[in-house]
């Protein structure tokens, strides 16, 4: 949940290492580091603030050199500290690491034995000094580095250098990303294509298990045995200006508004006139689906919510029964795996450590096939899968998920289409339907989006307040949960979500004036039974925000504030009333003065267990 950068060039890199973190600060920010190597001396800085300040402490003391590493931290092992922060040195080494050590105290007591002290509480400080105590029985840097990830257990993406050596820059991966990019006379090293879209487009993904050396002119990869490995080249088709806020005041608010052309391009030329496009997921040449009889959906977060609602189109459309479990929890218990089943993951960024452990687990227990769901298309998750369905939102830089979040439902709603016809569960004439409804998608949330000056307003209503109940019923339930975790986590008022018929079976109990209770209430077969909940807050004399549709033509009272939303097909109600939820969030974020964009205690991409 780190950022990593290293670059090797002819000039000096302190810029291009210090614009890269920038560009990763999303995946991790309790402290930032750089170490760069002239004249035969480390020249190294760190901050416990964000990157910005690691910036201007750079231009004050300088860090010149062509060779560097650097670092934007989200701490695991050891606290936010100046002595924590990476990068870690040693007279001769200095390295970035993104991941968890697991045995890093047995190392580090065989250490501690031949006389090294620590100054750092961190694993990766562990890592380097067994890395330095190989190279000083005599072997060269990247045979020390090789044999000593060999005793490592656990995840890392690493970058190192050798300040005897400034003409060498080091990489290795597992169960964490990092990527190097090529140039013309300097080369680089990240943990995100993101970081180096300033200087490069070409890039080399790294697989697990695999090393790098680089020098300005050359990339050699060499897989766990030290045996030279042949890579492809692949183009980014993301641009700088991909990731920056433009007219917006923060990345969540511009990704917030560009959800419905994220919508277009997800759902672009995967539409044929009565359904799915054949070629809409990737792998389906060589993976036929027909045999599916059940659906396992792993995910985490964001996108668990996601695969709720997943669960709800899959089972009505396609007749399968489907399950839908928390990644973490899943990987550690004895499943029962039924046969031929679909195993199913969500991930935005394709590199969510528990999301891709229960992928590596399942192709040991015997599902049919697997397919994820993921924004991006070089990460481990699609390469992993045997199926793909790219959710194509584009970067997405604030730490709470919105538009990654709208692109998978709607991809997940795809999937239920492709399903329900091959198992012919769904009529020609409802696919027709449900595919002239998608078309209309994107102007409908453009439409709900025009709510953004009204939740404005209504978010002052939050200010002071501490505790927030979302209430829906079926297919919005998933949609409450989602409510509530935006809330809490850029806001930190604290939320629940609940199925609204569990009102009162406990959650009834916190209903006063002080608690505002949120509600998802489109037209459809539980609202009859919204209602009653509705009318159970009212009695007890909470407040209510609801979010309705037109044609209910519900109106304001002593209790209630209505915001109505467009009507539309019933299955497409959740990503149209996810977004008024998010625009709530985001607008509370920025009446409490928190970091909208970066959250505390929160990274962007949870590579770590």
């Amino acid at each position: 949940m780190c950022g990593i950068v290293g670059a090797i060039a002819q000039r000096d890199v302190s810029e291009i290492l210090l614009e890269g973190l920038s560009r990763l600060e999303y995946r991790g920010y309790d402290s930032a580091g750089i170490c760069t190597v002239a004249d035969g001396k480390f020249h190294c800085l760190k901050t416990i603030e964000k990157v910005q300040a690691l910036r201007t402490e750079v231009a004050k003391a300088g860090c010149p050199g062509g060779l560097g590493i650097a670092h934007t931290r989200w701490a695991t092992h050891g606290g936010p500290s100046v002595v924590n922060a990476h990068p870690h040195l040693t007279e001769r080494l200095a390295m970035c690491h993104n991941g968890i050590i697991e045995n890093y105290q047995q190392l580090k007591d065989k250490l501690q034995a031949q006389g090294y002290q620590f100054k750092s509480q961190t694993d990766t400080e562990v890592l380097l000094c067994l890395i330095d105590s190989l190279v000083k029985t005599g072997l060269d840097t990247q045979e020390a580095f090789r044999q000593a990830l060999l005793q490592a257990e656990g995840s890392y993406a690493l970058a190192l250098i050798d300040r005897e050596h400034p003409g060498d820059l080091y990489g290795a991966r597992r169960h964490s990303p990092l990527v190097v990019g090529l140039g013309i006379g300097e080369n680089f090293l990240a943990s995100d294509v993101l970081a180096l879209l300033p200087v490069t487009r070409r890039f080399i993904y790294l697989d697990d298990g695999e090393l790098v050396h680089i020098t300005r002119g050359s990339v050699e990869i060499f897989n766990a045995q030290g045996q030279r490995v042949e890579k492809d080249i692949a183009e980014s088709s993301l641009d700088a200006e991909s990731i920056s806020k433009g007219r917006y005041r923060h990345f969540m608010q511009k990704e917030i508004f560009e959800q419905p052309q994220a919508l277009e391009n997800t759902a672009m030329g995967r539409l044929s006139a009565d359904g799915i496009a054949p070629d809409a997921i990737s792998g389906l040449a060589q993976h036929d689906l027909s045999a599916v009889d059940n659906i396992k959906i792993v995910a985490c977060g964001t996108s668990y919510h996601a695969g709720l609602v997943g669960k709800y189109w899959l089972e009505e459309l396609t007749g399968l029964a489907t399950s839908v479990e928390i990644a973490s929890e899943y990987r550690y218990r004895k499943a029962v795996v039924k046969e031929n089943t679909l195993f199913v993951t969500i991930s935005q960024s394709g590199e969510t450590a528990d999301t891709l452990a229960c992928l590596r687990l399942a192709k040991e227990q015997g599902y049919l096939k697997t397919l994820c769901i993921c924004n991006v298309h070089s990460s481990s998750l699609v390469r992993e899968s045997d199926l793909s369905l790219l959710t194509r939102a584009g970067a997405e830089i604030g730490v709470a998920s919105t538009k990654a979040f709208v692109t998978q439902l709607l991809c997940l709603l795809l999937l239920s289409l492709y399903l329900g016809e091959v198992k012919g569960t769904l009529s020609a004439p409802r696919r027709t339907q449900l595919v002239e409804s998608i078309k209309k998608l994107p102007a409908l949330c453009r439409d709900a989006l025009g709510q953004d000056e009204a939740i404005r307003q209504l978010a002052q209503e939050f200010a002071g307040k501490h505790h927030c109940l979302f209430l829906g019923r079926g297919i919005m339930y998933p949609i409450a949960l989602e409510g509530a975790l935006k809330l809490k986590e850029i806001s930190y008022i604290h939320a629940e979500g609940y199925a609204a018929g569990e009102l009162k079976h406990g959650p009834i109990a916190l209903i006063d004036k002080d608690m505002p209770v949120v509600v998802v209430a489109p037209d459809n077969a539980l609202l009859s039974k919204l209602l009653s909940n509705i009318e159970e807050v009212r009695a007890r004399g909470g407040l209510l925000y609801i979010f309705s549709t037109r044609s209910l033509k519900l109106k304001n009272d002593a209790h209630s504030r209505i915001f109505t939303l467009p009507d539309a097909d019933e299955l497409l109600q959740p990503l149209i009333f996810t977004i008024p939820l998010q625009l709530l969030s985001y607008h509370c974020a920025v009446i409490n003065g928190t970091d909208v964009d970066q959250p505390r205690n929160l990274a962007k991409a949870v590579t770590v267990e």
